[in-house]
């Protein structure tokens, strides 16, 4: 008895792409060029909402061969497995993990071609510190999960030529070799019988993304390949303590005038002489002190949105041609709170007593404000001249002394030991953001120099003494950024948390259909 003859292998490949990069665009050349080589090709896709503009996932599994006639078609599956897939191609790094963390690839088989720029997630956003996830992480999870890997930067290859990343990703796609597609087939599929300048585009993104995938992926198998993942530049975060104060200087003349900027300088100055070179505590000191006296209030809101460089950038984000109208709404909802921040105490102390009296947070549901009029701009541009008032508004008064009150709890700490300073001089890293953000993160700064670093200095007497409170510090510190909400710090503390806010609920009745 003869053997019955080996099925044809089907090839499955998964395109994972964000909201609005053409992953539909791409799946449909791939179709094309499959048709046109007269293969058995079917592609689904599944929308998700996943993390950033959400995500959307192609599956295409296609029979690389022209079937003979009478020949029966193996049937093909409508979304992928874990562990049987040819390709993973993918858009973002994040999401190429995702897939490997989901069991889709097959260490042993599946070719993992992925972009390494990232769309940060909400919780990447959103934390206290930096929540960036590792990249490198990220990466080495690619490399362990994957036969063949090949890495590099999608969206700046991209742009380099003009495109969409979706043609750069099908260029690599093609150049990958686990579909036995003739470049001109994919060229034709993506051009479309079109000369015009956006096919164009299109192509030579194609050829960019071929070109980097055949490089990348010419070595042995099991060889991970990858451009170069560049670090950090040197020269990103000012180092030494001059450098750190003249570019502080500088923020705070943009922030509110000359004085003020001298008025920071003589700060730094006086920790620089409480501690001998290099001045590691008083270069954190520094940095902090100047993001911490240019907080963020109305006034400086309308002033960053009213500048002519936020037009040009938007301009350039939404690649608006000389003369192309471009119309810009911002959306205002002014809180009690900050509207009396910027006014002088005895004003500001009436209309809380006012918000409270009648329970309110904010002011009606919000303007829309059409920046880009003229009337808009002119708006914006006469709440910025408010600065003349912040130095006599009560946020400016109350932020001034807390500043004043670290300041000589620091200079405590520096005379004291030089670990217990370090870890002083980092605290303002909690104090960030506007609105409910910044009174969260201040809360926690407050609740720590009062209840760890004051009460410390005051009993402290021997070294291990001050060794220990600053690694209490520092853990304070930690657990106030890893949870924002402030629970496990008061825990971390001995305090009893605080009652919930209350918060007045508004029914509005359905409106009323006439007869």
């Amino acid at each position: 008895m003869s053997a019955s003859p080996q099925a044809p292998a089907i090839r499955k490949i998964l395109v994972l792409a964000l909201g609005g990069e053409g992953g539909g665009t791409l799946t449909e050349w791939l179709v094309s060029a499959g048709l046109d080589s007269g293969w058995p090709i079917q592609a689904t896709s599944i929308p998700g909402v996943a993390q950033r503009t959400g995500a959307t996932s192609y599956y295409i599994e296609c029979l690389p061969l022209v079937p003979a006639p009478g020949q029966t078609v193996p049937p093909m599956c409508l979304a992928p497995l874990p562990g049987d897939l040819d390709l993973i191609i993918s858009s973002e790094l994040l999401e190429s993990a995702r897939a490997i963390e989901r069991g889709l690839a097959d260490p042993r088989r599946t070719v993992m071609i992925s972009s390494t720029a990232r769309a940060f997630t909400v919780d990447e956003r959103g934390g206290m510190a930096d929540g960036r996830l590792p990249a490198q992480k990220l990466i080495s999870a690619l490399q362990e999960g994957s036969a063949r890997v090949a890495l590099f930067d999608m969206g700046q290859l991209a742009r380099e030529q003009g495109t969409i990343v979706s043609a750069v990703m099908f260029g690599a796609l093609a150049g990958a070799g686990v579909l036995p597609l003739t470049r001109a087939a994919c060229e034709k599929a993506v051009a479309g019988g079109a000369a015009d300048a956006r096919a164009q585009a299109s192509l030579r993104g194609f050829a960019a993304g071929f070109e980097r995938a055949v490089a990348l992926l010419a070595g042995a198998p099991g060889a991970p390949a990858s451009d170069p993942i560049e670090p950090p530049r040197a020269g990103q975060r000012p180092e030494g303590l001059a450098q750190i104060r003249a570019l502080g200087m500088a923020r705070l003349v943009d922030y509110q005038d000359q004085a003020y900027a001298e008025r920071y300088a003589a700060r730094v100055d006086a920790l620089a002489r409480g501690e001998a070179a290099p001045h590691a505590a008083s270069c954190e000191a520094a940095r902090g002190l100047a993001l911490w006296m240019s907080y963020e209030d109305i006034i400086r809101v309308a002033d960053l949105k009213s500048r002519r460089s936020r037009f040009e950038q938007i301009r350039r984000d939404y690649k608006a041609g000389p003369g192309e109208p471009v119309i810009v709404r911002d959306f205002l909802k002014p809180g009690v709170e900050e509207i009396a921040a910027i006014l002088p105490p005895r004003w500001a102390s009436r209309l809380k007593d006012w918000g409270r009296r009648r329970q309110r947070v904010s002011f009606g549901e919000g303007v829309q404000l059409a920046t880009s009029s003229v009337t808009g701009l002119l708006a914006m541009r006469l709440l910025a001249s408010l600065r003349w008032l912040r130095p006599r508004s009560s946020r400016f008064i109350a932020e001034q002394a807390l500043i004043e009150r670290w300041l000589s709890a620091l200079q405590c700490c520096q005379r004291a030991d030089a670990g217990l300073a370090a870890a002083v001089a980092a605290l303002p890293r909690l104090i960030k953001g506007y609105g409910s953000t910044h009174e969260r993160g201040q809360g926690s700064f407050r609740h720590i120099l009062e209840q760890l670093v004051e009460p410390g200095l005051a009993s402290a007497g021997s070294p291990q003494a001050f060794v220990d409170l600053a690694l209490r510090i520092r853990e304070a510190q930690r657990v106030a950024l890893a949870q924002p909400e402030g629970h496990e710090l008061f825990r971390l503390l001995g305090m009893s948390p605080p009652a919930p806010r209350e918060q007045t609920l508004h029914f509005t009745p359905p409106a009323r259909r006439r007869p």
